[in-house]
This record gives structure tokens, sequence and C-alpha cells, in this order.
């Protein structure tokens, strides 16, 4: 039996939200928005791809970016926007400790909509998370290498290439459907 391939499961680009970096953050939720209503695929885009002014995609713009550019003080919690680290709870600090973060550091003192409002003059390169070299993977590479990506780099999907450009994105959730649908 012949191995899946990765452009078998992926979503092409041409089906997927984009929108340009330099676009507000306003556009991108609009997109994402857009994007969530089309009933083409079984399931819902979490997130949106931003491209550079020659159509390359640059960056990722998902539901926790987009809530966590409604907070500017988030950023101390970065090293140098590595957005992918791990999130403070899973070095084992309790939720009282946590909690304790948000009275100390002032977070979220406004109130939504002014955090909204606030957050709408940001562009999507101000909050957009720029993939790293292990989110990115060959049309033409076997499911089972895809998974195994997704699996280590704790990964909600990959940029699928063909050559040195993105042509699709593979889901986590297109993955599991594989799976599922192998499970009798």
């Amino acid at each position: 039996m012949k191995a899946k391939k990765v452009n078998e499961l992926m979503i092409p680009l041409s089906d997927y939200a984009t929108v340009s970096e330099d676009a507000s953050l306003v556009d991108a939720i609009k997109a994402l928005k857009a994007a969530q209503s089309d009933t083409k695929y079984h399931h819902k885009h979490r997130a949106v791809l931003a491209f550079d002014k020659n159509q390359n995609i640059v960056g990722k713009l998902g539901f926790r970016d987009i809530l966590k550019a409604l907070e500017p003080k988030y950023r101390q919690f970065e090293h140098a926007r590595d957005t992918n680290s791990i999130g403070l709870s899973r070095f084992g600090f309790n939720m009282e400790f946590l909690t304790s973060l948000v009275d100390k550091l002032e977070l979220w003192d406004e109130s939504m909509e002014e955090l909204v409002k606030n957050a709408s003059r940001l562009t999507v390169k101000d909050v957009m998370y720029t993939p790293s070299e292990g989110e990115y993977v060959p049309q033409d590479a076997p499911v089972a290498e895809a998974v195994h990506q997704v699996i280590l780099g704790c990964h909600q999907s990959l940029l699928v290439l063909d050559g040195d450009v993105v042509v699709g994105i593979l889901r986590l959730a297109d993955l599991f459907d594989q799976v599922s649908e192998l499970v009798n």
C-alpha cells in the first residue's frame, strides 16, 4: 500500500484565509471570521496566514495571537519574539500564582472594549507568529513525517512547501481525521 503524501491531506493556500502582513489586525480578524463561515472543510480555520509584498507566506495569526495582542504587557513573557515558547503553567506554576501575575502586572486593567480599540491600531506584522524551520514540510513528504513534526514540535499546523514556496497548510485536525478514518 502506497503511503499517503502531505499534499493529499493539506488545504491548498488558495482555500485558506490570507492577509498582507501590512493589513490591520481588524482586517485579519475579518478574514478569519469569513473563512470560518466557509463550509467546504470539515474543520473551521483557526488561523490566517500573512504574506509579504512578494506574496510569500511569512507568518501566522491564530486565535491565541489575536487575544495576546489585546494586552501589550504579555510581551514581557516572550523571549525575543519567541511566541512558540511553552506557557508558564507547563513549568509547574499553579493557577494561584498565574492569577496573581494578572494583578501584579496590571494585566487586563482596561475594559475589553478599550483593549480591542487599542489593538485595532496594530498591523498583522506587529502580532503575527513567524514559523520556525520545523514548521515547514515538503508537499511530497509522507504523512508519517508530518505527524512526527507536529507531535515533537507541539504544532497545530505545518506550512506545506513546493520547493521554497508555501502551497498549503496541514492542520493537526486533518491529520486526526486521517487516523480516525482508518480506525474501524
